[in-house]
C-alpha cells in the first residue's frame, strides 16, 4: 500500500516541502533488511529507522516485517537531521493500515522520536510553518516545545503533540486537540525592549556614551580602544539597549534565523529584542559568516538586526576578519556550494574592542607602556586598513577615576532617555530615505548619495581638507566622516551639516591620527 505524508526541509532561512512516500508489501524473510530509504538522506535520517521501530512497538503498534520502501521527494535535495522521524513513522503505520490515512494530506508533520515514542524539538519550526501556510496546508503537527514558535504564523492550525500516540490518535480522529493560537502583535509588544542591562549602570565615560549614541542613531560601526578594565565590554553590551526597538517585520526575520540555527529556547516564540552576539576570538571563518555542506547561518547572520561584538579584535585570525569586509558593505552573505546557493541576511552593527598595545597601557594617563619600539604599530597592523576603513568611529576609552566611580550626585542617563533621541534621529533618516529601497539609516548610504545628503559649507570643506591631508585619509574614510557628521546633525535636529558636526566626526577617527601608535 502506498501512502504519502508531508514534511519540510530547511534551506538557508527558508523551507521546502518534502513528500514522504511510503510503500509496503510482501513479507521479508527473517534476518533480512526489510526497509529501504531513498531520497538523499544523511546518516541521522538513516538511523531514524531504529528509533521509529522502537517507538512504534512501544506505543501499542507493530512494526510489521514487510518490505518497506521510503522515498523522500524531491530526491535531489539532501535531507538532514532527525526531524523526519514522525512523518516516516506515521507513513509506515498508515501504509500497514494500523491508522487511518484520510487526513494525512492536510498536515505537515515534523519531529524527532525517542525510543519510547516521545517527541523532541526540531530546528526551523517558523520557516516550516510559513511554507506550510504558503502551500495551503490546513495545519502542522510538531513537538509541543516548538508549538509557540510555529503559532506565530496566522491562518494555520498548529498542533503541539508530546508523543507518537498522540499524533496518530489525532490523525485517526480518536483524539481532539486544540490548535494553539498566539496573538503575535500582543506577544511582540508585551516583550519589546526587555533588556537586563542599562546605560544608567555606567559611571562617567560621557564621551564614549556620545559616540555610541551617534553609532546607534546612524547604524555606524565602531571600535573602542582602551586599556584593560576601562569599560569597553560593559559599554558595548549596552549598545543594543539604545537601538530603536525591533519592528514586527524585523522580529519575524530575526526569529527565522535563530529558529533555523536552533537558538530559540523551548516554548519560545518571537525574538523581541535586538540580538547581541559576542563570539570568542578562536572562531573560524565558516562559523562567523556561515557555511557547511548544507549551509547554516553564521554569527553575522545571528546578529542580523542587532550587534556583533568582537572583543580583543587583534586576537582574531586575520583570515576571519577579512571575510567580514564584503558582508559589512552588502549587509548579506552569499554561501555557494556545488548544488546550492544560499543568501543569509547580515545587517548588523559591528562593535569591536581592543587594547592599544600588547601590554594594554599605551597612551594610558597613569601607567607606563612596557612595549618596545615598533611593537604598538605591529600590534595594530594585525587589523587591515580596508577593515578599519569600514569602521566609522574609532573611540579612545579612558579609565574612570575614583571620584566618578563613587559619585552619586549626578544621575546618569538611562538607556530609555538615550534611545528616545536615537529614535528621533532614525525617524528623520527614514523620512529622508523613504523613496529608496533597503535604505534605512545614514551608514547604509551609497557613495553617490553621500555628496547629495551630506553637503557642507565652505568652512566645513576647509576643515575636512586639512584633516584629509594631515591624517592621510582614504576616500572611504572621507565618506565615513561625512556620514557620521550627518548623523550628529540629525541628533541635534539640524538640517545642515555644521562645522561642529564635522569636527566631532573627525575626532572619532582616533586610529587615523598622526603618530597615534608612537
Amino acid at each position: 500500500m502506498l501512502v504519502k505524508t508531508f514534511a519540510s526541509a530547511v534551506q538557508g532561512v527558508d523551507a521546502r516541502t518534502i513528500t514522504v512516500e511510503v510503500n509496503t508489501g510482501g513479507f521479508v524473510a527473517a534476518g533480512k533488511q526489510f526497509y529501504h530509504l531513498g531520497g538523499l538522506p544523511d546518516n541521522a535520517v538513516k538511523e531514524g529507522f531504529q528509533r521509529i521501530e522502537a517507538a512504534i512497538n512501544n506505543n501499542g503498534y507493530k512494526m510489521l516485517r514487510v518490505k518497506t520502501v521510503v522515498n523522500l521527494a524531491p530526491a535531489d535535495i539532501r535531507k538532514e537531521g532527525s526531524s523526519y522521524d514522525l512523518p516516516i513513522a506515521v507513513g509506515v503505520l498508515a501504509a500497514t493500515s494500523q491508522i487511518k490515512s484520510a487526513d494525512l494530506e492536510k498536515y505537515v508533520l515534523m519531529g524527532e522520536l525517542s525510543l519510547d515514542g516521545g517527541l523532541r524539538p526540531i530546528r526551523g519550526a517558523l520557516p516550516i510553518a510559513i511554507q506550510a501556510r504558503k502551500e495551503g496546508y490546513s495545519g502542522i503537527i510538531l513537538p509541543k516545545q516548538n508549538a509557540r514558535e510555529a503559532a506565530i504564523v496566522s491562518d494555520l492550525e498548529v498542533y503541539g503533540v508530546q508523543n507518537l500516540r498522540e499524533a496518530t490518535d489525532f490523525l485517526s480522529g480518536d483524539l481532539k486537540l486544540e490548535s494553539l493560537t498566539i496573538n503575535t502583535r500582543e506577544e511582540f509588544f508585551d516583550n519589546q525592549s526587555n533588556y537586563d542591562v542599562d546605560f544608567s549602570d555606567v559611571k562617567g565615560q560621557e564621551n564614549i556614551k556620545r559616540s555610541l549614541e551617534i553609532a546607534a542613531a546612524g547604524g555606524h560601526n565602531v571600535i573602542l580602544i582602551g586599556p584593560p578594565g576601562a569599560g569597553k565590554t560593559m559599554l558595548a553590551r549596552r549598545l543594543s539597549t539604545i537601538l530603536p526597538p525591533l519592528n514586527l517585520h524585523e522580529a519575524l526575520e530575526t526569529t527565522k534565523i535563530h529558529s533555523v540555527s536552533g537558538m530559540l529556547s523551548a516554548n519560545a516564540s518571537l525574538v523581541t529584542t535586538r540580538p547581541f552576539r559576542s563570539p570568542h576570538h578562536t572562531i573560524s571563518d565558516v562559523a562567523l559568516v556561515g557555511g557547511g555542506t548544507n549551509p547554516h547561518p553564521g554569527e553575522i547572520s545571528l546578529a542580523h538586526n542587532g550587534v556583533l561584538f568582537l572583543d580583543e579584535l587583534p586576537e582574531f585570525k586575520r583570515t576571519v576578519l577579512e571575510v567580514l569586509r564584503q558582508p559589512m558593505e552588502e549587509r548579506r552573505v552569499t554561501i555557494s556550494r556545488a548544488k546550492v546557493t544560499v543568501d543569509f541576511p547580515a545587517s548588523f552593527m559591528l562593535v569591536a574592542s581592543m587594547n592599544p598595545c600588547p601590554c594594554g597601557y599605551h597612551n594610558h594617563p597613569e601607567k607606563e607602556c612596557s612595549c618596545g619600539p615598533g611593537v604598538v604599530g605591529k600590534y595594530l597592523n594585525k587589523i587591515s586598513g580596508p577593515l578599519l576603513d569600514r569602521i566609522d568611529l574609532h573611540v579612545e576609552v579612558t579609565p574612570v577615576n575614583f571620584d566618578q566611580l563613587i559619585s552619586i550626585e549626578r544621575p546618569t542617563e538611562t538607556s530609555k532617555d538615550i534611545a528616545e533621541r536615537v529614535v528621533r534621529a532614525r525617524e528623520i533618516q527614514a523620512n529622508r530615505f523613504k523613496d529608496h529601497k533597503n535604505l534605512y539609516c545614514n551608514a547604509q548610504m551609497p557613495s553617490r548619495m553621500v555628496r547629495e545628503v551630506c553637503q557642507i559649507n565652505q568652512a566645513g570643506t576647509i576643515l575636512i581638507k586639512k584633516a584629509m591631508e594631515k591624517l592621510q585619509l582614504s576616500a572611504r574614510a572621507y565618506d565615513r566622516i561625512l556620514k557620521v557628521a550627518r548623523t550628529a546633525a540629525d541628533l541635534s535636529g539640524s538640517e545642515e551639516v555644521q562645522i561642529e558636526h564635522l569636527a566631532e566626526a573627525i575626532h572619532f577617527r582616533s586610529l587615523d591620527r598622526e603618530n597615534w601608535a608612537g
